[in-house]
């Protein structure tokens, strides 16, 4: 069967149980949609369900039905870490043997200095911490000096706070530019990101214009390789931003969970062929990191309520993949990181036999599935699902 456009859709964060290897990052016990369902006391999913979710793990509420209606499975991550950029660029091909570096007890010396004689003026903060709590701790000295709020977590991450009113959004961009240069060799960072901020001491909030700085992957992707080959591929949220740009012909930035599925239905309508790649980060972001099993399981469940609108808009040659990069487990309580996790994957079609594809060794399988069914080079990791999906051999 001839794939005119797939859409590829990940719940940022949704993980579905402990890697064999959760021990070495401490996520013993993670599992972010079995145990938020169980912490709310049940999950309403009933359109996700009739896919099979309930079907890759005990999920309260969602029981797996006799008949899915998609193919079902899930994924384990081959890539050293658990970070945002690292899922994504497994699940396009690109297996990391080498975590990125991540800074615990924040950037050395050498490095701040570098950045500060870069920008002109010194930095606060550079500790590890939660990116809405250092905000609300180092926001009034920060509106007084103008001194940017330089920060990490667990991740593989440098960010930089500022109020848009203190510091032009053209400036923190162009500071997060100036850091991404500066973090090479064992300083290479997966992401910078721009965290700007708004309000009043004691009531401040970050707004929608952050702006993620990733790496180049190190090897071609599957958007990369569908791009040479004259295929559209189209970001939504920060699809862009994670790959650096590449391979993207196209992109729409959202703010939030709601603008990205409002985004893909009205994108459904122009968007006819090729791949239409979507993040949804609230589950992580907002959700996750934050330890709120509760607002977690709402926002799930309005993605669910949205997705007929989907699911009515797909034609006879599109497929559907829904998969996430990693965990972030909210009922943990040693940690607000994310969390090694298998990811899910769901894929839905006209054309798509409904099977148990059981434990994938690699993200890597869906795009390596897609690749083959755009007729493009073969990706360097992943074994395609094709024919398991019954979509020809």
């Amino acid at each position: 069967m001839q794939i005119e456009r797939v859409i590829l859709i990940v719940l940022d964060s949704l993980g579905v149980g402990e890697l064999p290897d959760a021990s070495l990052y401490g996520d013993e016990g993670s599992n972010t949609l079995g145990n938020l369902a169980k912490a709310v006391g049940g999950l309403k999913l009933p359109h996700l369900g009739s896919l099979g979710l309930g079907c890759i793990t005990e999920v309260a509420g969602v029981p797996c039905p006799q008949k899915p209606l998609a193919a079902y499975g899930k994924m384990a991550e081959r890539s050293k870490g658990k970070d945002t950029t690292t899922g994504h660029w497994e699940l396009t091909g690109v297996v990391l043997e080498q975590a990125f570096p991540v800074f615990p007890n924040g950037f050395p010396p050498e490095l701040i200095a570098a950045f500060e004689k870069a920008i002109g003026r010194p930095v606060l903060g550079n500790v590890k911490a939660s990116g809405t709590e250092i905000i609300q701790e180092l926001g009034p000295e920060h509106e007084k000096t103008g001194f940017p709020i330089v920060y990490t977590s667990a991740d593989s991450v440098w960010q930089i706070a500022a109020h848009e009113k203190v510091v032009p959004l053209e400036t923190l961009y162009a500071w997060c530019e100036t850091a991404r240069r500066l973090l090479t060799g064992a300083y290479a960072v997966g992401r910078v990101i721009a965290r700007p901020f708004v309000g009043e001491k004691g009531a401040y909030v970050r707004t929608a214009n952050r702006k993620d700085y990733s790496l180049e992957p190190p090897q071609p992707t599957l958007l990369d390789h569908l791009a040479a080959a004259g295929h559209e591929v189209l970001g939504i949220g920060k699809i862009s931003d994670i790959f650096a740009g590449r391979g993207v012909t196209k992109k729409i930035k959202t703010g939030n969970n709601d603008e990205g599925m409002q985004a893909l239905v009205a994108a459904m309508d122009t968007f006819l062929r090729g791949l239409i790649f979507v993040n949804l980060v609230d589950f992580d972001m907002v959700y996750g990191h934050r330890r709120n099993a509760e607002g977690y399981a709402r926002a799930l469940e309005q993605v669910d309520r949205q997705l007929p609108q989907v699911l009515a808009k797909m034609k006879q040659k599109d497929l559907l993949f829904i998969v996430a990069d990693h965990g972030c487990d909210p009922t943990t309580s040693h940690h607000t990181d994310h969390t090694r996790e298998y990811v899910p994957l769901l894929v839905y079609g006209a054309g798509v036999k409904p099977v148990n594809l059981g434990v994938r060794e690699t993200f890597a399988d869906v795009g390596q599935t897609i690749a083959e069914l755009f007729g493009v080079k073969p990706l360097a990791a992943g074994t395609s699902l094709r024919t398991r999906l019954g979509l020809g051999s």
